[in-house]
């Protein structure tokens, strides 16, 4: 079962964004499709596995009674999958100079 970036987002409960973020980056396993973003329900779980060695039960999809272990699995694909900004710099609005001229 292929999964899209909404059903995937639902399941773990993070934000778009952060898949879309994961999938440029190669960090999740996923198939481009005509060009849609499609993730393999199995796959998937492997991948999830491979955060947590003691897992030894396949994730039922959408079970409340997992959410906790879900979770905790997603935690460690977080930290591996976002970096620190180092020297970001924030661009001044331009309703702010528009303002300022007034």
């Amino acid at each position: 079962m292929l999964l899209t970036i909404k059903d995937l987002s639902v399941w773990l409960n993070i934000k778009p964004s952060t898949l879309y973020l994961w999938v440029a980056q190669g960090k999740i396993p996923c198939q481009k499709i005509h060009g849609l973003i499609r993730f393999d329900r199995e796959k998937v779980l492997v991948w999830l596995e491979s955060f947590n060695q003691k897992l030894r039960k396949p994730l039922p999809l959408f079970s409340a009674a997992i959410r906790a272990d879900v979770d905790q699995l997603i935690e460690p694909a977080k930290q591996d999958a976002y970096t620190p900004r180092h020297g970001e710099t924030i661009s001044p609005s331009p309703m702010r100079k528009e303002e300022e001229a007034r």
